[in-house]
């Protein structure tokens, strides 16, 4: 059962469990091409907006520790300038994407490495970095009116984690949420200084010998909006600190894995809920997923609540990674 389930078309990992019983492990493809060096099991991808979830984790525990509150509005957290932003938007609200708040992706740009000419992707290492790239922009909507994914939002998370706990978001999570699960290769690194067992991430042209690295298509580190580094394990072991409630209580998790905003009219999307994505299943519970995708980076894994079966896919080629799962998902019907 678990061969069938495997697209191995895909260059990265593919790790599914199932009741701590691994169904497929599954690695393609090259971690560092020039060298020839694959990838394994123990590589560690950039996973891009996936991480936003722990950003959301890292939030939501200090709502319940009393240090901050849903309806908290970010000018009364954040002391800083806000230029154009409203500061009568909430915590919740950017929670859920329904902030309106200026993006600094607003998707102009058809390549990437175009959003970098005005502000050099070298410079970007902390959250007041694409802050200031996004504050003077117009307000996209008025807050609360409509669901619209927003990278701005999850940065201005990413400060008020900073501001409430005094410390660089990333330091926080590692405490507060890699080291409780035991997310060992897990952290936000700088692209010009990376550790160990590092995917680098890859654009293709018109055919597979046509390829270069994403080194000027991506933030130099991570931020409130995503850049983590991962392994699959990891993820799993994310997922297992969430449902044994180690990071958040039960009746926070049963909030965070609902539907908070979004129309569901792309069934494929869905909705969402508190930093993660939830697909309609009107015939049992709905699966939680997670994702993220950058220039040379396709990331996705889904929790299926009715079985207990966790995916990762990790891709360092942007292959298609929702196509892959879309087949797991197919198989989970047999189990």
């Amino acid at each position: 059962m678990g061969e069938s389930m495997i697209d191995k078309s895909i260059r990265g990992n593919t790790y599914i469990v199932k009741d701590g019983k691994v169904l497929c492990e599954y690695s393609n493809g090259y971690a560092d091409i020039s060298n020839k060096i694959p990838n394994t099991s123990d590589t560690r991808f950039a996973c891009a907006s996936m991480s936003k979830t722990f950003v959301a984790v890292g939030i939501l525990q200090l709502i319940e520790r009393g240090e901050l509150s849903f309806e908290d509005k970010i000018g009364n957290i954040l002391d800083t300038d806000m230029g154009n932003i409203d500061k009568e938007v909430t915590v919740y609200q950017l929670l859920t994407h329904t902030s309106g708040v200026p993006d600094y992706d607003d998707e102009t740009c058809d390549d990437a490495e175009e959003l970098w000419a005005d502000y050099p992707n070298y410079r970007i290492r902390k959250n007041m970095d694409l802050f200031m790239i996004s504050k003077d922009k117009p307000m996209m909507f008025p807050k609360g009116e409509r669901f619209q994914y927003n990278n701005t939002g999850y940065v201005l998370l990413g400060m008020i984690i900073e501001k409430v706990t005094g410390k660089d978001f990333d330091i926080y999570l590692k405490e507060n949420v890699f080291d409780v699960c035991g997310m060992d290769s897990t952290g936000y690194f700088e692209t010009d200084s990376l550790p160990d067992r590092c995917a680098t991430g890859y654009l293709y042209g018109s055919d597979d010998t046509n390829y270069r690295s994403n080194i000027y298509s991506v933030a130099a580190k991570g931020t409130g909006d995503g850049g983590a580094y991962v392994t699959v394990s990891d993820i799993i072991s994310f997922w297992k600190g969430l449902l044994e409630h180690r990071l958040l209580s039960e009746e926070m998790i049963e909030k965070m894995f609902s539907k908070q905003s979004g129309d569901g009219d792309d069934p494929e999307e869905g909705y969402y809920g508190l930093g993660v994505w939830i697909i309609d299943n009107p015939d049992g519970k709905d699966y939680v997923y997670m994702q993220g995708m950058d220039p040379g980076v396709c990331t996705i894994s889904e929790y299926n609540p009715n079985n207990g079966m966790i995916s990762v896919i990790l891709s360092n080629y942007s292959d298609n990674v929702w196509k892959a799962m879309r087949k797991i998902r197919g198989e989970h019907y047999a189990l």
